[in-house]
């Protein structure tokens, strides 16, 4: 007997990417970091190419991005590197992926480009800005310390500011990405299952309605939801913060004492589990900032199922990872935070049916880059890069030709 089959709850989120140029050379390098880190990196390089783009996020693999072949067969070279984390944001801190970045660009420079270009699609958007706001400054005005209060060495870094920055799908950055996606009717932290169900998004009884018909929740209802979002990261912010504090005064008792207990709470600050995190009213109320997005999140046509399961933003972090990362409140990598710091030449895509930044993220986004020199275009296409329709050319090709042109028009 055959088990029937039934579609992927994420299927048609990701794209297959074009064949890249024959003429492409590859190279690997490994780079040590200001602070002693070893990250990787994979450079392309086209005959002629002068230019070379960047590809960074602070947590996904951009070795095979969907632009790469867009922008080699285009003459450009193309760079993407991880961070010391990798696919891990379990102890992702933004401001040692800065420094990783840092290395990356330092290299770069190095290799006799004429011109290095920053590429920010999704969260590398809030990264490269908040690389360029840390760049633009004298050493002495960087951040020396996370937000959690690990020393930082920003200031000792070599921080080669690019010359051009490029944004793609640009969400608003990590913190404030997942505090519109957590889920704040979750009654119990220690239950996943549990439920406040006058604000459960994905009741029928609050306005919910199962694909493909949009949901149509009361304005009261959205008010209240969205407020009870701020204030489940308040909640987790005070559980990060206590963490740190309880580590930090048993360092202080083992640097007066002796005892071993002491040094071992020190290294206990634990890790934070969230549930729930893949709950944003707009992925399946299409009206509320209406675009040309399908009903779904970031991680499939069904959010009311896949918020259950095992996928999400911020699931597992360690205290200081969720404060540098993923708290609204106190993560510096917010893209409206930086974008005064992005004095650079700057090119904006938004997706007409992207499902994390919306019309009026990105208008808010170009008017806050500081540079005086900002182009603000839209393409058709998914925030990862699909096609809005079967048949149809794909969001990272239409994104692709667009920052070609661009870049062309800024030699």
């Amino acid at each position: 007997m055959s088990t029937p089959v039934t579609e992927r709850l994420g299927a048609g989120r990701l794209i297959e990417t074009s064949a890249q140029p024959a003429t492409t050379t590859t190279s690997t390098h490994e780079l040590k970091t200001a602070d002693g880190a070893r990250v990787n990196g994979i450079l392309r390089v086209v005959p002629g190419a002068t230019t070379v783009a960047v590809l960074m996020h602070p947590r996904q693999d951009f070795s095979h991005h969907v632009l790469l072949p867009e922008l080699l067969s285009r003459g450009y070279a193309v760079w993407t590197q991880n961070t010391r984390t990798g696919l891990n944001d379990l102890t992702l801190l933004h401001e040692q992926a800065l420094l990783d970045m840092a290395a990356g660009h330092e290299f770069l420079r190095g290799r006799g480009f004429d011109r290095v270009v920053s590429v920010g699609h999704s969260g590398g958007a809030a990264l490269a800005a908040y690389y360029i706001e840390q760049a633009s400054l004298p050493a002495g005005q960087r951040f020396t310390h996370t937000p959690g209060g690990k020393a930082v060495p920003l200031g000792a870094a070599t921080m080669a500011v690019p010359d051009a920055l490029m944004l793609l799908a640009p969400h608003p950055g990590q913190g404030e990405l997942l505090r519109r996606m957590i889920d704040p009717s979750v009654a119990d932290e220690q239950d996943p299952f549990s439920v406040i169900a006058s604000l459960d998004p994905y009741s029928t009884d609050n306005g919910f309605r199962p694909p493909p018909t949009s949901a149509q929740y009361a304005p009261e209802f959205v008010d209240a939801y969205r407020r009870a979002q701020h204030r489940r990261i308040e909640r987790i912010d005070a559980v990060a913060l206590g963490r740190i504090e309880q580590a930090r005064a048993a360092r202080e008792r083992y640097a007066e004492g002796s005892d071993p207990r002491d040094r071992r709470a020190a290294l206990a600050a634990g890790v934070i589990v969230v549930h729930r995190t893949d709950a944003d009213l707009r992925g399946v109320d299409l009206s509320l900032d209406p675009n040309d997005r399908p009903y779904g999140s970031l991680f499939g046509s069904r959010p009311d199922l896949t918020n259950y399961g095992i996928v999400g933003f911020g699931r597992l972090t360690t205290p200081d990872a969720w404060l540098s990362t993923w708290s609204a409140n106190h993560s510096r990598a917010g893209l409206l935070r930086c974008a005064p710091g992005v004095t650079v030449p700057t090119l904006l895509v938004e997706f007409t049916g992207d499902q994390a930044c919306f019309p009026a993220d990105a208008k808010a986004i170009a008017a806050a880059i500081a540079s005086d020199d900002v182009t603000h275009i839209q393409a058709a296409g998914r925030h990862f890069g699909a096609a809005l329709r079967e048949g149809e050319p794909t969001g990272a090709a239409l994104a692709g030709h667009a920052m070609a042109d661009w870049l062309d028009s800024h030699r």
